[in-house]
């Protein structure tokens, strides 16, 4: 028979035992928290050549301003006053992200793709304050050491790469800031990714780009797969709602995570073309939608 005092005991052990577990959890991934976030392949793992691509590209070090060095490629594309600044996404490198240059190279910009800290051949160890310097050393070589205008620099960024991105232009003068498969926060996409609402506010991470996207004063281009399976559409939408005008909302049509570019194709890229040849008229261009091939 369980003794009032054995119940008593459980409960007293409950009390002590729930909410210490929660705090030993919630200090865990604080400890492992740029781990968990950050996924750098490591190098050289998937570090492709540009000339197995066809591609012409200029090795570029960059050093930020705590003092990481930043390994970076220049695609030139003369006679072109124009770049664009691309940010990729985690779990790969600019070498992975070859494909895409060689899709973007027939947009008739420049390009200048930069692995983070921790990414490729660049030094350090990611966190949010870390990748927003790294953002900062590529812009400053592109206007200071390059010499383009920064209203000739338009800033692209793949999901965490729109994160970087739109922290960019939020800060800096640019001519335009594009973003693919981005979410609107990390609070917000743990929640989404964990189900559990109190851990959503755990990681010091915030990455608040919903609140960071209002302050670009540049044309703003939000392209997203209609079935992310990781970052929902809809936080493609908030982010699109909270941009100020000119702004472009490009709902690519049966694509995930990772293959919006794949699905997109040719259209895709005309898109990017008509986007950087001037500002959108504003508003969600329904007729600018991407859809999968037959």
């Amino acid at each position: 028979m369980i003794s009032a005092a054995w119940v008593q005991r459980r409960l007293v052990n409950l009390a002590i035992g729930v909410p210490l577990g929660l705090l030993v959890g919630a200090a865990m991934i604080r400890l492992f928290e740029n781990r968990m976030i950050f996924h750098p392949p490591p190098y050289p793992v998937g570090f492709a050549a540009p000339e197995a691509y066809g591609l012409r590209a200029e090795e570029v070090w960059l050093t930020t301003a705590d003092g990481v060095r930043l390994n970076a490629w220049f695609f030139p594309h003369n006679p072109s006053s124009r770049v664009l600044l691309c940010f990729h996404g985690n779990a790969e490198n600019i070498g992975m992200g070859l494909g895409r240059v060689k899709m973007f190279s027939v947009l008739g910009v420049n390009l200048f793709a930069v692995d983070y800290r921790g990414y490729g051949k660049s030094e350090g160890s990611p966190d949010e304050a870390g990748v927003y310097r790294d953002a900062e050393a590529a812009y400053r070589y592109l206007t200071k050491t390059r010499g383009f205008k920064p209203r000739d620099v338009i800033i692209f960024g793949n999901s965490l790469g729109g994160a970087v991105a739109i922290d960019l232009a939020s800060r800096v003068e640019c001519g335009g800031l594009i973003v693919e498969s981005t979410f609107t926060s990390a609070r917000a996409l743990g929640q989404h990714v964990l189900l559990i609402p109190l851990y959503a506010y755990v990681p010091k991470s915030r990455f608040d780009s919903i609140t960071k996207i209002a302050k670009v004063r540049a044309p703003v281009m939000v392209l997203h797969g209609t079935r992310d399976e990781l970052i929902p559409f809809a936080m493609g939408e908030k982010l699109f709602r909270a941009a100020r005008e000119p702004k472009q909302l490009v709902p690519v049509q049966g694509a995930g995570h990772n293959d919006v570019l794949l699905v997109g194709g040719t259209r895709y890229v005309e898109t990017l073309r008509e986007f950087l040849s001037g500002p959108p008229n504003g508003g969600a261009v329904n007729a600018h939608a991407l859809i999968k091939a037959n």
